[in-house]
């Protein structure tokens, strides 16, 4: 019996990021883009008669796929539109294999001008970071800085290439948790950043670790009273104090258990994180946050 091989399925760059928002910034695209570009790379681009256009094709190996090959065909305007596009790549990158979108990376391929990159596990650390630079009075955005969630340490390698000496050879940053800091290590090395890299290393080159994560270093920072206060503001102490009593929580720490009703909900690691940098006092910022900031 005949099988009729089912064609790859396509998706439109347009579509994914904003048909209206890239065509003000892809004047003259004409795009196919496979559904995976983990492991896009551009080819060299050749000039066409217009000495304003370019051409450039990419290829693109599936990570858990079938292995093969998909090409890419793009024609944009100048260089700073493919630059663009390579950065939008990025996003579908990240949304790949089941891993979330990344927003800091649809900013990224819609402005033209971003000098800096911090790279993050999570959209809470985001939020964080974001937070912690309105309360210094930074507007990242103003200062071409952008905070990329990469969706999970394991992506880290792949962020580094795109945005890294190899690639963009943008400005880079990173903040993780002590259990991903052997991924972000690795990632650095193998993107020629560094050998043998310790943890000294890592925060020369601007890269720093949470003594546990996120949660931990804002709770100690605060203080249980006052990460209280601001459950107690959101109107959520009654639900954490039905949490504390569950018997899983009867042996953790305070710390711990309000670390762990941050994660019980969908977005409310998110909300917290921006919530608890809010109420942060400026002298007691936590290192890693105050110090991967200060590097940008």
């Amino acid at each position: 019996m005949r099988t009729t091989r089912r064609p790859r399925q396509r998706f439109d760059p347009l579509q994914q990021l904003g048909e209206a928002r890239i065509r003000s910034t892809l004047p003259h695209e004409s795009c196919v883009l496979a559904r995976s570009l983990v492991g896009c790379s551009w080819w060299s681009p050749t000039r066409q008669a217009a000495p304003s256009r370019w051409t450039a094709r990419a290829a693109i190996h599936e990570p858990g796929g079938s292995g093969g090959q998909v090409a890419v065909g793009c024609e944009a305007g100048h260089m700073d539109d493919k630059r663009r596009f390579h950065l939008a790549a990025v996003e579908r990158a990240a949304g790949s294999s089941g891993a979330p979108r990344v927003p800091g990376a649809r900013a990224l391929a819609v402005g033209s001008n971003v000098r800096s990159v911090v790279l993050v596990e999570g959209s809470s650390d985001q939020a964080a970071l974001e937070a912690l630079a309105r309360r210094h009075g930074r507007d990242l955005d103003a200062e071409d800085v952008a905070v990329v969630p990469i969706g999970g340490a394991q992506a880290i390698g792949s962020f580094l290439v795109r945005f890294g000496p190899r690639g963009l050879d943008l400005r880079l940053a990173g903040l993780c948790d002590a259990g991903e800091e052997g991924d972000f290590r690795r990632g650095l090395e193998r993107a020629g950043l560094g050998s043998n890299l310790t943890r000294a290393g890592m925060e020369s080159l601007g890269f720093y670790v949470c003594l546990v994560d996120l949660e931990d270093e804002l709770i100690r920072s605060l203080g249980t009273a006052s990460v209280e206060q601001v459950v107690d503001a959101q109107r959520e102490l009654g639900s954490f104090r039905i949490f504390q009593k569950q018997p899983a929580q009867q042996d953790r720490t305070h710390e711990a258990q309000l670390r762990r009703f941050m994660g019980t909900r969908s977005g409310r690691k998110i909300h917290y994180a921006r919530l608890l940098v809010e109420a942060l006092d400026l002298t007691k910022v936590p290192r890693p946050l105050d110090r991967v900031l200060a590097h940008v």
